[in-house]
């Protein structure tokens, strides 16, 4: 195995950063909206048809996109090792959570029209409603988290200790980033129902939709805001080792100064696109509910979802995920992955497979694509 010597460890390592950002936005703009329309559920149908017209706008392509959050669950586990520890230990009950509330999906998807009551139905509508909310708070929720620091360290044996609390996640700028999550997703979701949908249902989608991407842009802006002001960013006070081990222990970080986060916009003015998508996607998105473009406006409001998330791995570059507790226990593009041989063996891995994925959803969509009629739910032998 001589080829992966053609790649440098530290290009690979940012390759793979690269991936990971781009299996988080594909989670984020395709699932994103199975989570919106799952949260706007009771609130755009009013009946059990316009209901079944709205789940049934997700539930033939809903299991295949959440194969990117499997795909990007995966590639930290195999290439971000330190970072899925720490995930999994200090995030456990918001990973359970998350979980459980997911679990939901499916069940509701497949046991709501089992039986005629109108409890019933409407009982796995609100777990529907779950399964699409908690996950889009929580997901922003943690997000927030990171861009202030997670309270871990390693002990010099390389064990990770957790030092935070579940409630201590709960503060008031995570709540912020949990509620921006919430807004974009929903504006997100109201713009697919209006593209698959007709009639009434179709106008409160618009409607939805419309307030959230208000509420996104403003959101977003305040969450910049308090950023900028309030949230002290983290820089690398040692140089880089080239090709260095993945040792989180030995570099130096320094934090608390206020703007830190805004360092990389400054020194590399390009990545002020990912913020300007955010918020001139979510714009678009208005305008293009207000005006009743369909498929253009779903465009947008997924470049904005797009530009938030990539503006969070921007800001924090080269940092995955911070400490608040030791900072140069602090996890770092450059510390934190798996060898060099492994990062290899999945990029062909990855090279191979992921066109494939692409292909079949693309398939998958052209095959399903269409609106969403009453009488495809009161005729259609396979509706949900």
């Amino acid at each position: 195995m001589i080829l992966h010597t053609l790649l440098d460890y530290d290009v690979l390592r940012v390759i793979w950063w690269l991936l990971l950002g781009v299996l988080l936005v594909g989670f984020a703009v395709t699932d994103g909206f199975d989570l919106g329309v799952g949260s706007l559920l009771p609130f755009v149908a009013r009946n059990d048809v316009e209901r079944r017209i709205v789940i049934n706008t997700v539930g033939p392509v809903w299991e295949g996109n959440q194969v990117w959050l499997i795909l990007g669950g995966g590639a930290i586990f195999a290439a971000w090792p330190h970072v899925y520890a720490m995930s999994f230990a200090g995030f456990y009950l918001a990973m359970f959570a998350i979980l459980f509330a997911l679990i939901l999906r499916p069940v509701g998807f497949k046991y709501r029209s089992k039986q005629e009551s109108a409890t019933w139905r409407g009982t796995w509508d609100w777990a529907l409603f779950v399964g699409g909310f908690v996950p889009a708070l929580i997901f922003g929720v943690a997000l927030g988290n990171v861009l202030q620091g997670v309270p871990f360290r390693y002990t010099e044996d390389m064990r990770m200790v957790y030092q935070g609390t579940f409630f201590g996640l709960l503060n008031p700028f995570a709540l912020l980033a949990g509620l921006v999550s919430v807004a974009m997703l929903l504006m997100h979701g109201g713009a697919w129902l209006a593209l698959k949908i007709e009639g009434t249902v179709a106008d409160r989608a618009r409607r939805y939709a419309s307030f959230a991407s208000v509420a996104t842009i403003l959101l977003y802006g305040l969450a910049g805001v308090w950023l900028w002001f309030a949230v002290g960013g983290y820089q690398l006070t040692s140089e880089q080792v080239s090709n260095g081990p993945s040792n989180p222990l030995l570099k130096t970080v320094a934090s608390g100064v206020a703007g830190g986060w805004f360092t990389n916009y400054h020194n590399h003015p390009w990545t002020m696109l990912a913020p300007v998508l955010g918020i001139g996607g979510a714009l678009l998105a208005l305008l293009g509910l207000r005006a009743r473009w369909e498929g253009i406006t779903v465009i947008f409001s997924g470049l904005s979802v797009a530009g938030i998330v990539l503006s969070v791995g921007a800001s924090m570059f080269p940092f995955i995920v911070p400490s608040s507790s030791d900072l140069r226990s602090s996890l770092t593009v450059w510390d934190a992955s798996s060898s060099h041989l492994t990062l290899f063996i999945m990029l062909v891995c990855s090279i191979v497979f992921v066109p494939l994925i692409l292909a079949y959803t693309a398939w998958v969509y052209r095959v399903m694509w269409g609106k969403v009629r009453p009488r495809d739910i009161t005729h259609g032998d396979h509706a949900y």
